[in-house]
């Protein structure tokens, strides 16, 4: 009976150092997931889904700064909504913003690609000047154009020194100051579109255009059917980071038109949601109002990568 203890402790020796090594071989990867990938998912749920939770919870209440005592109020704020004139008319006024701020980077973007994609230090340093507005702050770009667009401003003193009686009124006329702050979006915006569509050139394979260009394709051509196709990619990333900016659009707003001139004429979505909330103290209806916001961006954003990226794979 000794013996036979004696030689059966080696196979639980053998089994338990097993058991040892597979909780060891474990216990690194849940070590790595908590020193890497904890903190970064902590933040995301204090940063961005707690707020986002918490706003839907307040779009159910009557919550208002100065209220002592909030109340459950369900989907009432939702229904003031469908007739609320003020956020109609922000979605109104943001769609157009969206549209203008999508499209007109996109195209200028790729055309002064295109004629940026060559070497030497020209076109180095080009690239870098239309690059800088996106590095500038937004508060610091509204301020400068406000300036240069006022009526009294260097463009509408040059229109007078010209000939010109009655310069437009770029920010004070409601029929153009919409197109006015879309406008400065743009221009602020299309550094991005030109980088993303230059890392796009960099990739397109020169055998393609060369191949082109033996069977006798033109470059308008070779760009149409050889490079536009291979800058796909580009085209998306571009349209999704346009539309979720335009939509979300505030400090351009606040700076420069402050919602107006008159009642909502250039008011987003974004700067109604903040002056319910922080001017009107009506923090539930702010928090539904931010909610739709939401709903659309996300809406939006997903039919916009589907529809983009279901042209990737069929190029």
């Amino acid at each position: 009976m000794a013996v036979g203890t004696t030689e059966r402790r080696p196979g639980h020796a053998g089994a338990a150092a097993r058991g040892s090594r597979a909780r060891r071989r474990r216990w690194p990867g849940l070590w790595h997931f908590l020193t890497f990938a904890a903190p970064g998912t902590l933040v995301y749920l204090c940063l961005v889904l707690a707020p986002i939770v918490l706003s839907v919870g307040y779009s159910l209440t009557n919550q208002a700064l100065l209220r002592p005592k909030t109340e459950f109020v369900g989907l009432r704020n939702y229904e003031l909504l469908l007739r609320d004139e003020t956020f109609l008319n922000s979605l109104r006024v943001t769609t157009i913003l969206t549209l203008i701020v999508v499209i007109v980077p996109n195209v200028l973007g790729v055309a002064i690609a295109a004629l940026l994609d060559r070497r030497g230090w020209l076109y180095n340093a080009l690239r870098s000047v239309f690059f800088t507005p996106m590095v500038i702050s937004s508060v610091v770009i509204s301020v400068i154009w406000t300036r240069i667009l006022a009526d009294d401003g260097p463009i509408n003193q040059a229109l007078r020194a010209l000939g010109v009686r009655e310069p437009p009124g770029w920010l004070s006329d409601p029929d153009i100051a919409l197109y006015s702050l879309a406008s400065i979006v743009c221009w602020q915006m299309l550094g991005f579109c030109v980088v993303v569509y230059l890392a796009g050139l960099q990739g397109v394979p020169q055998e393609l255009a060369e191949a082109a260009a033996i069977d006798g394709a033109g470059p308008v051509r070779r760009f149409l059917n050889v490079t536009w196709p291979l800058l796909a990619p580009a085209l998306t990333i571009n349209t999704v980071v346009l539309l979720i900016s335009a939509f979300k659009l505030f400090d351009h707003v606040k700076v420069i038109t402050n919602g107006g001139p008159g009642t909502g004429t250039t008011a987003s979505v974004a700067f109604v949601v903040l002056q319910e909330g922080f001017v009107e103290n009506r923090i539930g209806y702010a928090s539904a109002e931010a909610v739709v916001m939401l709903i659309v961006i996300a809406a939006l954003s997903v039919i916009t990568l589907r529809i983009l990226q279901r042209r990737e794979v069929q190029l």
